[in-house]
């Protein structure tokens, strides 16, 4: 087994009801991406959560884990950049900022309480 599908094996599962709500946080404008875009909303205390992938080089996982400390805003490290790009429709994305409390208490809640169903794998 080689090492990239022994890491992708490792990174928390994405639940695609989480991934269609990052989406539709896209759409409604209440999301901010890339580094520069994320670390402003955050100093301007506009970013009430921010999502890393949990793929990011270890110099922006140590940049944004001390950021959000500081600033006192929740932290979720989740899935590959890919996912994270795909979901709202954009290429690979490594950071991306929620504007919108009502909309960061919802992607907390639906990656905390995974979907009712679950998937069979035959």
């Amino acid at each position: 087994m080689n090492s990239s599908l022994r890491k992708r094996r490792s990174l928390k599962t994405m639940n695609p009801k989480f991934l269609s709500q990052l989406g539709l946080a896209m759409r409604a404008g209440k999301l901010v991406t890339g580094d520069e875009g994320v670390f402003k909303a955050i100093r301007a205390g506009e970013a009430k959560l921010v999502i890393m992938a949990e793929d990011a080089s270890a110099n922006t996982r140590k940049k944004f884990q001390d950021k959000c400390q500081f600033y006192g805003v929740k932290l979720m490290e989740i899935g590959t950049k890919y996912e994270l790009g795909r979901s709202i429709g954009k290429e690979m994305r490594v950071t991306i900022g929620v504007l919108d409390g009502g909309f960061a208490q919802m992607l907390q809640k639906s990656q905390d309480n995974p979907a009712e169903v679950k998937h069979i794998d035959q």
